[in-house]
């Protein structure tokens, strides 16, 4: 039998109830730092500490886990760990705008309440899951943007930096490769504009069975006109509820037109299939049958979960009730859990 829940006011305010344990768990994490690798684009260097980065953030997130802290918890820590790495596109390594800006988005979802908070378009905020984390516990409101979002952050204590903080040569070398390739798309139809995009991103189960997601993005090298991708839409690129979680990567376009993340949670839920068959249904089916590409991560509350995309590489990992860090960069490469293709 389902318990009844129901909302109360109590002084101006809503007073949302206190969601019951769904059920005792063997706590999972699972995390990505993009899809859209290419190993010629990587040295030995910096494949290693991109390695070092994911096997990190899966330590920091597993140890609030194995605490009895929340999903929602783990997805924050782990996070703001591959926000802190310039090995990905997030935080300290966001790729250039056509203007030579940094504009960062992220979101967050706790599938136990189904609360949520998203940000998008700002430029000072060191780590952008925090000030969606804000938005989500201490705001009436799911998304902010641009000036408006930093100034919330201001008021809460969130961390803003100098612009400056988050340049770096390999993403600037980006962006004057695609200027280039741009200018001699204008002249020569027939050449196509390489495009450079990633995500960071976290699910997890924790030891009440609750899940959460959390994603975090720089958005795509060379964009303009303040474009915001699905990463920071809650149900595009970032989704939990009380039987799945996800959190996208890839041509953020086509995730949104797909409602991907969503609909990878609601062929769990409606159509009963399982997370490693509706994920590769939505990501390696339907994204690139209307032209996009990309990965994600999904996990259901089972503890159950899966790592597809359709690019050459996608950084992820995983880290169960053992403790034991599970990484990969490649198709190619051999993790125990990873469910490709």
């Amino acid at each position: 039998m389902k318990a009844h829940l129901s909302c109360f006011l109590v002084a101006g305010l809503l007073v949302l109830p206190v969601v019951p344990p769904a059920h005792a768990a063997d706590p999972v994490l699972v995390v990505h730092g993009g899809a859209g690798v290419v190993r010629n684009a990587l040295t030995p260097a910096e494949e290693a500490a991109a390695r070092a980065s994911l096997e990190q953030a899966l330590r920091a997130g597993h140890a609030r886990l194995i605490a009895g802290e929340s999903a929602l918890e783990a997805v924050t820590a782990a996070v703001r760990v591959l926000e802190d790495a310039p090995s990905f596109n997030a935080g300290k390594g966001a790729v250039f705008t056509h203007d030579g800006r940094n504009e960062l988005d992220a979101a967050l979802m706790d599938g136990a309440t189904r609360r949520a908070g998203a940000v998008a378009g700002v430029q000072r905020v060191k780590n952008p899951v925090l000030l969606a984390r804000a938005v989500m516990e201490k705001s009436p409101h799911v998304m902010m943007v641009g000036a408006g979002a930093e100034a919330f952050a201001k008021e809460h204590g969130i961390e803003l930096v100098e612009p400056s903080y988050f340049r770096t040569e390999k993403r600037w070398q980006q962006l004057q490769k695609a200027l280039r390739e741009e200018a001699s798309r204008e002249a020569h139809a027939d050449i196509e504009t390489a495009r450079y995009f990633g995500t960071v991103g976290a699910v997890a189960l924790d030891a009440q069975g609750h899940l959460a997601a959390a994603t975090s993005t720089g958005g795509m090298t060379n964009k303009r006109y303040g474009r915001v991708g699905d990463a920071p839409i809650i149900g595009a690129g970032t989704y939990a509820d009380d039987r799945c979680a996800v959190s996208g990567t890839g041509w953020g376009e086509f995730y949104i037109r797909a409602v991907a993340a969503h609909e990878i949670c609601a062929r769990v839920k409606h159509a009963g299939q399982s997370i490693a068959s509706a994920a590769r249904g939505v990501v390696n089916d339907d994204i690139p049958r209307a032209g996009g590409d990309g990965g994600a991560i999904a996990l259901g509350s089972d503890g159950s979960f899966a790592l597809p995309f359709n690019t050459e590489g996608m950084y992820r990992g995983w880290i169960g009730s053992d403790g034991v860090p599970h990484v990969a960069i490649y198709a190619t490469d051999a993790m125990q859990g990873d469910t490709l293709r």
